[in-house]
């Protein structure tokens, strides 16, 4: 039975991950499968894998075909270079012991770069945080600003539409002493015939006095 390493989709829509799995070259893609050896999501930064290294390297060695995405895993994970250096050691060109010193210099090289990588994902990712505040504090400031002068303008505008209204206020206060300064005119008006209408009295009292000396 031919076999291949393939991936087989899991997951919800907008965010896949998958199982590697050995199934049937002529199984469905996503149908049954012999067996799972590892995973991989695609969806993190770096790309998060897992793998049964054993298991892997077994079905590589008794004929298993990974596909293209596989094959880059493997790879990545060096399963297919421990099957070459095993190889390797089959043909006699080194010993089992140089294979695995072969192996760790590769692998601790890998990690070291694998690192490396995080590192600067880190730096990166941070880098862009602290843009991200700049820029909103930057908006935030522009924001107060704005709203500070609209406060400056609307204070203005007021202080200048008391001023405006102070002299029409001042104005109306002094037009009634203006609008009552004639009343002690008509009121001495009124006063003057009361000497007038005493005179006749005068005038009467005259004949009496001229009637006693005549008697």
């Amino acid at each position: 039975m031919a076999t291949k390493i393939r991936l087989q989709r899991r997951g919800r829509k907008g965010y896949p991950f998958y199982h590697i799995v050995i199934a049937d070259s002529r199984a469905p893609r996503d149908g049954k499968f012999i067996e799972k050896v590892g995973s991989y999501n695609p969806n993190t930064n770096p790309a998060t894998i897992t793998i049964n290294f054993d298991r892997a390297l077994y079905w590589l060695q008794v004929g298993a075909q990974p596909t293209d995405t596989t094959r880059n895993i493997l790879s990545e994970q060096g399963v297919l270079l421990k099957k070459h250096l095993l190889g390797g050691v089959a043909k006699g060109a080194f010993s089992v012991d140089d294979a695995e010193k072969k192996f760790e210099a590769w692998k601790a090289e890998k990690e070291k770069g694998t690192q490396a990588a995080i590192n600067k994902n880190e730096t990166q990712a941070k880098a862009e945080a602290k843009a991200r505040l700049d820029a909103e504090k930057a908006a935030n400031k522009a924001k107060a600003d704005a709203v500070a002068q609209k406060k400056a303008e609307a204070n203005a505008a007021q202080a200048e539409a008391e001023a405006e209204a102070a002299p029409a206020v001042e104005e109306s206060v002094e037009t009634p002493a203006a609008e009552e300064t004639p009343a002690p005119v008509v009121e001495e008006a009124a006063e003057t015939p009361a000497p007038a209408a005493e005179a006749p009295a005068a005038e009467t009292d005259a004949p009496a006095e001229e009637e006693k000396s005549a008697e």
